[in-house]
């Protein structure tokens, strides 16, 4: 099964890393395509109309706005994953007759095969995705919404994880130390939540003693309005997308 990617940007590269197989690639004379085809191994393509003959599955990796200009060489595809943000399933079918379209959003952590992907659509795809992470299924109304929950994450954990090594630095810990510290507790404190069931509560009362550290803490948190903060960049990102 060969998959074509329609694009070669930051999104096309993390699933191609994190599937791991020879693929076809297209952009549109950036050469990112013959750079990933390089790294993952494949070929970079000529034109979209020889990637369509040649792929078995076409990734729609592009610009949202160019799906007008590049359906029409993708005439003949019969099996479509669509990257595109902000386009529905029925636009893409539209615009690529006969083909069974599938629309995803996947984070950069399937590079590593930990990614998060929500879909909907056509359902031949989900066993693919579920190779480089876990797949949730959603209505498509509610595609955006997700976006702002799971496709920002490594972006929010990065930036969460800078902050909070820079305190541990401002704390005299040095930066090496610090970062490994940081590093590990998220990981650590992501399998304790996955293991609990997503028991925020429960994991929270079991680190935090009344009058505490934790609990100091954490009320500076909250005073510094964290989950204020989490609802309006929620609300930023779902309101760019439409």
């Amino acid at each position: 099964m060969t998959l074509g990617y329609v694009g070669a940007g930051n999104m096309a590269r993390a699933l191609a890393i994190g599937f791991g197989e020879p693929a076809l690639f297209s952009d549109a004379g950036s050469g990112r395509a013959a750079a990933l085809a390089e790294l993952v191994g494949g070929e970079a393509v000529a034109t979209n109309s020889e990637l369509a003959k040649r792929a078995d599955i076409i990734v729609l990796a592009h610009k949202p706005a160019q799906l007008a200009t590049i359906a029409p060489e993708l005439s003949g595809a019969e099996v479509v994953l669509s990257l595109l943000g902000g386009v529905a399933v029925e636009q893409v079918a539209s615009a690529i007759p006969g083909a069974s379209v599938t629309r995803a959003m996947p984070n950069t952590a399937v590079a590593v095969r930990k990614g998060v992907t929500c879909v909907c659509g056509a359902e031949e795809l989900d066993a693919l995705l579920e190779g480089v992470g876990r797949v949730v299924r959603l209505p498509e109304r509610l595609i955006d919404a997700a976006t702002a929950v799971s496709g920002v994450a490594p972006a929010y954990v990065a930036l969460i994880a800078e902050a909070w090594v820079d305190a541990a630095v401002g704390q005299g810990i040095p930066a090496a130390q610090a970062a490994e510290l940081v590093s590990a507790s998220l990981t650590g404190a992501a399998a304790l939540l996955e293991e609990r069931g997503m028991d925020t509560l429960g994991v929270r009362r079991e680190v935090t003693s009344p009058g505490g550290m934790t609990a100091r803490g954490l009320r500076v948190l909250e005073r510094a309005g964290l989950r204020a903060a989490f609802s309006d960049a929620a609300a930023a990102v779902v309101g760019s997308a439409k």
